[in-house]
């Protein structure tokens, strides 16, 4: 499928995965919608969504940058007007926009939960559902939301119960948007990767340099995001996908040149 004029909405596409699938598909010639909150630089994240804007259109699409919080209605509405005004329509979505808290019950503030619940469970519900009116007028219309596949072994919840079940949430989500928009050919499928990715919250929240440099790019995830976008939608919907998993499929085993430093030990990433 081609992505030539093509419409992608990304939320979170500032920079880390967002920003890299916003790239890929600009580098097939995608329209791109920024949706993110940045519009000036945080020294410890880097990037706005001008910055990731110039970037886009540098690699080869058309870039839309609408300030955007997911936790607000009004907002998510705004950007999805101002997509199809300036685009047409809405083809692709990518509910990438995420927040993370690794903490324990006892240590779990109650703003820290919210903010987790009201991103990635509300914030992706409420995006998905302004979208769809659009995604049905799409050609080859998909859903791709980064979250993990589900797994109810209980150390998976042990350490981090609130996080946890918000990413369980949205590919729970996920699966059900795969059901209920089938007859609308609207594909609904999750990515998540199998080892950790080089990304700000990786630096800055989880491990910094070492953990970084025991990481992949961004890059694996991009691929991966392409070739699931490239299937027809009809027939390509509710998977909770890996990343090597869909690059295996391509006949593509080699993964060297993901690695941040070639030939490190990779730390396998939460979920997996």
């Amino acid at each position: 499928m081609s992505f030539k004029n093509k419409t992608a909405l990304i939320t979170g596409a500032t920079r880390g995965i967002g920003k890299a699938i916003a790239l890929r598909l600009a580098s097939e010639g995608a329209n791109i919608v920024v949706a993110s909150k940045s519009v000036t630089e945080n020294p410890k994240l880097g990037g706005t969504i001008y910055s990731a804007a110039e970037e886009i259109e540098a690699a080869g699409g058309k870039a839309l940058a609408v300030q955007c919080d997911i936790r607000f209605e009004d907002q998510v509405q705004n950007v999805i007007d101002k997509a199809v005004e300036a685009f047409g329509g809405i083809d692709i979505l990518i509910n990438n926009a995420s927040a993370i808290n690794l903490t324990t019950t006892e240590k779990t503030e109650p703003k820290r939960f919210d903010l987790m619940y009201d991103i990635n469970v509300r914030g992706t519900f409420f995006v998905t559902k302004a979208c769809v009116p659009h995604l049905k007028k799409a050609e080859n219309p998909h859903i791709l939301t980064l979250s993990p596949p589900i797994n109810l072994d209980p150390k998976w919840f042990e350490n981090h119960v609130a996080y946890t079940v918000t990413k369980y949430s949205m590919s729970m989500m996920t699966l059900g948007w795969a059901k209920e928009f089938k007859k609308d050919r609207i594909a609904a499928n999750a990515l998540w990767p199998k080892t950790t990715i080089d990304t700000a919250a990786v630096r800055n929240l989880l491990g910094g340099e070492v953990l970084a440099n025991m990481s992949r790019t961004t890059d694996i995830l991009s691929d991966s995001a392409y070739y699931i976008l490239s299937k027809p939608s009809g027939e390509c919907t509710g998977n909770l996908f890996i990343d090597e998993q869909v690059l295996a499929k391509e006949g593509i085993t080699d993964l060297s040149k993901y690695s941040v430093v070639p030939g490190a030990q990779l730390y396998s990433d939460l979920f997996v």
